[in-house]
């Protein structure tokens, strides 16, 4: 009976170990799902916007500078991210974990400006196009 008992009680340990395993997998997906919604709400809300900018003038330019770009935050959003100027783009970089709400609030509003996010791996950031003169 002891070699059966033992038997029962590793199997008993190797279900521990999977119970872990897979709650590891639900918060995972959880996180996900999360940020999929946050994402799928800030589309919904981004195409009622698109109109007003397909409408404007020719002559329509888009923001240009660092500043112009750190106003278009509100400021706890801007304190979590470094914004600078290169040849082209100004480039958007969070200083810290952005969590999927924040990343998705700063997502939507630099496709606002006409820009993208940009996956990298640690050199992952977003991008806006500088005016054209």
């Amino acid at each position: 009976m002891t070699a059966e008992k033992e038997k029962i009680d590793n199997l008993l340990e190797r279900i521990d170990e999977i119970l872990l395993v897979l709650k590891g997998i639900s918060d995972d997906l959880r996180l996900v799902s999360a940020s999929i919604k946050s994402m799928a709400v800030s589309q919904i809300t981004h195409p009622a916007q698109q109109p007003q900018s397909a409408a404007s003038p020719e002559g329509y330019e888009r923001q240009s500078s660092v500043e112009d770009i750190r106003m278009s935050f509100p400021q706890e959003l801007e304190s979590l991210l470094s914004i600078e100027e290169r040849n082209e783009y100004i480039i958007i970089k969070p200083r810290q974990f952005l969590g999927s709400e924040n990343f998705a609030k700063i997502a939507s509003a630099v496709r606002g400006m006409g820009g993208e996010y940009i996956s990298a791996g640690k050199d992952s950031h977003f991008r806006v196009p500088k005016r054209k003169a």
